[in-house]
């Protein structure tokens, strides 16, 4: 059995390497967190493996987590 937060399979790994690609303007700090960068990005990128997707599916999944990721921006701006 191999352990979940490795990623050993070629497609979930390029998937984590191209998310976290992104962190560099959006930067998170991890030490407030109980999770790793790598176990968040590792399990978030198996679920999305798991997902049936098409191409109508897999925007509406884009726009739903952009508007999540704007809306937490907001409250974090609200908050400074």
């Amino acid at each position: 059995m191999s352990d979940m937060m490795a990623p050993d399979n070629p497609v979930l790994k390029l998937i984590v390497d191209l998310a976290k690609e992104t962190s560099v303007t959006d930067p998170i700090d991890w030490s407030e967190l109980n999770i790793t960068e790598d176990q968040a990005y590792v399990m978030m990128a198996t679920h999305v493996l798991e997902m049936q997707l098409d191409d109508l599916t897999s925007r509406a999944i884009i726009a739903k987590l952009l508007v999540e990721n704007f809306i937490l921006n907001l409250k974090i701006l609200g908050k400074q």
